[in-house]
């Protein structure tokens, strides 16, 4: 994983394990990796997962069964989804349509981009 200077460590690893859920990898109810595997894997201390897991916990993202280890919520992809749309709506398109108005884009070429991005998409 390569971490970016602009968001704390644990919320990365936060977004990699939604990324994980909602891509279908760590099905709902399934059992996740620990944080000292994920730890390990990312290359980061595994106190720094365990913030990112109890941040999810409080998000209804994921569960600790004692003993066992951390698991999937079900609902958590419904959840995870309505919150990235959420967030998209609220933070990056104001800052899109910012750009796109300072550089004098308008809706029809960003529709012309998109089609052509998902037709190479298929």
């Amino acid at each position: 994983m390569d971490f970016k200077s602009t968001q704390p460590i644990y919320q990365q690893i936060a977004g990699y394990v939604c990324d994980k859920i909602i891509s279908r990898e760590w099905p709902e109810g399934e059992r996740i990796p620990s944080a000292r595997d994920l730890g390990v894997m990312l290359e980061v201390n595994p106190n720094t997962v365990i913030r990112a897991f109890e941040k999810l916990q409080a998000e209804n993202v994921i569960a600790n069964r004692r003993g066992v280890g951390y698991f999937v919520e079900e609902g958590a992809v419904k959840h995870i989804l309505l919150n990235r749309r959420r967030e998209f709506m609220n933070d990056t398109l104001p800052e899109l349509f910012a750009t796109m108005q300072l550089l004098d884009i308008d809706a029809d070429e960003i529709t012309k981009s998109w089609q052509i991005y998902t037709n190479r998409e298929s």
